[in-house]
């Protein structure tokens, strides 16, 4: 993406599992949430900088049955208490082949957090560990960054446009490099 669109970045909006917090899958205990490196320092940068952060996160545990809401509501509240303050979370608790209009890679958490943010899609950027992640943010007309983990797929590599080595130097590249 050009430097039109990362100045007049007004957000950035996260996946949490794996790009904020430790992977844990289908995670219900607060107590086994951990941020991931750099992750603090990063958040408070931006906020710093006047810029909205969010987390954007498929949470189909609860679909499953594996997870209630409340679950993810406790470790979503222990994100925060690591992490400092989001202005905004979407949660998309459906499944993979529920057809949600919300479930990443769809644009709907992506919309409805910048709607919810008073920005358009274009003023936001979306960090992730997967391809999804990135799918979302194409989607929806925002800018995605991939940050690969050991989960993520090589093809997830290939396709992304923007990949960076750490949260960093994903904030980076949506500043432009600033």
């Amino acid at each position: 993406m050009g430097s039109s669109v990362t100045s007049q970045l007004r957000a950035v909006l996260f996946d949490r599992d794996g790009t904020l917090v430790v992977d844990v899958p289908y995670n219900s205990d607060p107590g086994m949430v951990r941020a991931m490196p750099g992750a603090k320092s990063v958040l408070d940068s931006l906020r710093a900088r006047g810029l909205a952060v969010g987390v954007i996160s498929n949470q189909s545990g609860v679909a499953r049955g594996i997870l209630t809401e409340a679950d993810v509501a406790g470790v979503n509240a222990r994100v925060e208490e690591l992490l400092g303050p989001f202005d905004v979370w979407e949660v998309c608790f459906h499944g993979p082949t529920d057809g949600c209009p919300c479930r990443k890679p769809a644009p709907g958490m992506v919309h409805s957090a910048c709607r919810r943010l008073g920005i358009h899609p274009s003023e936001a950027g979306l960090v992730g560990d997967i391809g999804s992640d990135v799918g979302a943010a194409e989607a929806a007309g925002a800018t995605g960054v991939l940050v690969p983990t050991p989960v993520t797929r090589s093809e997830e590599i290939t396709a992304a446009k923007l990949v960076a080595r750490d949260l960093a130097g994903a904030v980076d590249l949506l500043l432009g490099g600033a």
